[in-house]
C-alpha cells in the first residue's frame, strides 16, 4: 500500500539544487524529530534547481494518516512539483459534501497542489499532496532541458511500475501459499490469506486510480496494470460498439429465514436486515459518536485518542457487519471459517478502540460514567464476539 499524508504534516522543506538530488526534511503532527528525505532523482520542471519551504496552516492530528514512517527515508524521487492541478471546493467540506449529496454541484476551481512522491526502501510508496500548504519557492539554481524533463518522466515512471511490481510479487507469494481451487474448504487462517491478498490487490487498484486519475483512458490504463486483459478488451470492444447492447438482470429479493429471526437477524427501526450484533455495534457506536459530537469533541483539532476510540469502533461495527449479515438469507451463505476470519478482524478494531479508551478515560475528555457505560458496551460485544467465534469454529470442526 502507499503512505498518504497531509493533514498531519506541520512544515518541511526539499532541495534539488544539486542535480540528480532531492534532498529534504518534514515535521509531523505528535513526532518531535523531523523525518528526512535523500532521494535519487530530479523535481518537475518547476522545481527543478530549487529549494522549497512549505508550511501547513491547518495541520491536525487525524486517525486517518499513519505517521509511523521510517525517520530516513532514503530511495527514488517520484513526481515532485508544485504545479499539479487540483479541484478545491469554495465552502466548507461539510457543505460541500451535503450539495452533493442533495444532487446539487459545490463551487469549485481549480488551483495548484504541492505533490511529493518517492518510493522509499523502508516504507514503498509515499505521498504527500495539499493545495493549502503555503510555500516560498527559491530561485533555480539549473533549468531541466527539454531532454532532461523526458528522461525525468520516464523515471518516475518506470519508479511507479517498479513498485507496483513489488506488490505484485508480494500478490504471487501470498497467492502460493494456499490454493484456492484446493477441493478441501479453506480453514480460517486460509481465508485471513485470502483476506489480505484482497486488501494488497484493493490497495494497487486505488493507487492506480489516483495515479492516472482524469486521463481519458484512465480505465484501460488501470484494467493494463492490474492484469484485467479480459477488462480492457473488454472496454476497447465497448468503445467500438462491439459488444452486444446490455440487457437488463431480473435479481430476485433476498428474503430472510423466518426460523432464524432473533438469532441471526433482526430489523432495525427502518425496516432493514442486520444481524442482532452488528446492530448493537451500530447502535453503540452511533450514541458515543452522538455525545461527543454535541460537544464539540470530534472538531477538527480534537483530541487524536478520543477520535481513535470512536473511529475504530466504527469500523469494528461495519467489520462485524460485513462478517454476520448475510446469515439472515440462508444456510448456503454460512461459511464458518470465512466468519471467523471476518471475526478475528473485526476484534482487531475493536482492540483498537480499547486501548485508545484507556487514554481517553486517563485524560479524563469525557464524563466518567458515560465512559463507563461505553466501556461495558466494548467489552460486551467483545464478549459476543469470542462466543461467535467459538460457535463457527465448531461448526467447522
Amino acid at each position: 500500500m502507499a503512505w498518504r499524508i497531509h493533514e498531519t504534516v506541520l512544515r518541511g522543506e526539499i532541495d534539488n539544487r544539486v542535480r540528480g538530488r532531492v534532498k529534504g526534511r518534514f515535521w509531523l503532527k505528535g513526532r518531535e524529530q523531523p523525518i528526512t528525505l535523500d532521494l535519487s532523482g530530479n523535481c518537475r520542471r518547476d522545481l527543478a534547481g530549487c529549494s522549497v519551504r512549505f508550511e501547513n496552516p491547518k495541520a491536525k492530528s487525524t486517525p486517518d494518516e499513519n505517521v509511523d514512517l521510517a525517520p530516513g527515508q532514503d530511495g527514488v524521487a517520484g513526481d515532485i512539483t508544485a504545479s499539479r492541478k487540483v479541484r478545491v471546493f469554495d465552502v466548507p467540506l461539510e457543505q460541500a459534501l451535503d450539495m452533493l449529496k442533495k444532487g446539487e454541484i459545490p463551487p469549485e476551481h481549480m488551483a495548484n497542489s504541492l505533490y511529493l512522491e518517492w518510493f522509499s526502501e523502508t516504507n514503498g510508496r509515499v505521498v504527500i499532496e495539499s493545495a493549502d500548504y503555503k510555500m516560498d519557492i527559491s530561485t533555480p539554481a539549473w533549468t531541466l532541458s527539454p531532454e532532461e524533463e523526458k528522461k525525468q518522466i520516464a523515471e518516475t515512471r518506470q519508479a511507479m511500475l517498479d513498485w507496483l511490481e513489488r506488490l505484485d510479487e508480494a500478490l504471487a507469494r501470498k497467492r502460493e501459499e494456499f490454493d484456492p481451487e484446493n477441493d478441501k474448504p479453506l480453514d480460517e487462517f486460509a481465508c485471513e490469506k485470502f483476506m489480505r491478498e484482497s486488501d494488497a490487490r484493493t490497495d494497487k487498484y486505488v493507487e492506480l486510480l489516483k495515479k492516472y486519475e482524469g486521463h481519458p483512458n484512465q480505465e484501460k490504463i488501470v484494467a493494463r496494470e492490474m492484469g484485467w486483459t479480459w477488462l480492457e478488451e473488454a472496454l476497447e470492444a465497448d468503445e467500438r460498439g462491439a459488444l452486444p447492447p446490455r440487457e437488463p438482470m431480473e435479481v430476485p429479493e433476498l428474503v430472510p429465514n423466518p426460523l432464524t429471526k432473533g438469532a441471526d437477524w433482526v430489523r432495525d427501526e427502518n425496516g432493514h436486515i442486520h444481524h442482532p450484533l452488528a446492530k448493537r455495534a451500530f447502535e453503540t457506536s452511533m450514541a458515543i459518536w452522538h455525545y461527543c459530537d454535541d460537544r464539540g469533541l470530534l472538531k477538527e483539532n480534537g483530541d487524536v485518542d478520543l477520535a481513535e476510540m470512536v473511529f475504530q469502533f466504527q469500523t469494528t461495527g461495519a467489520k462485524i457487519a460485513g462478517a454476520l449479515d448475510s446469515l439472515a438469507y440462508g444456510e448456503e451463505l454460512r461459511e464458518g471459517s470465512f466468519i471467523v476470519a471476518a471475526l478475528k478482524r473485526a476484534l482487531g478494531y475493536l482492540h483498537k478502540s480499547i486501548a485508545a479508551s484507556d487514554k481517553v478515560a486517563e485524560k479524563k475528555l469525557i464524563d466518567a460514567k458515560r465512559l463507563e457505560s461505553f466501556r461495558a458496551e466494548l467489552f460486551g460485544v467483545r464478549a459476543e464476539i469470542l462466543d461467535l467465534m467459538q460457535r463457527f469454529r465448531a461448526e467447522t470442526a
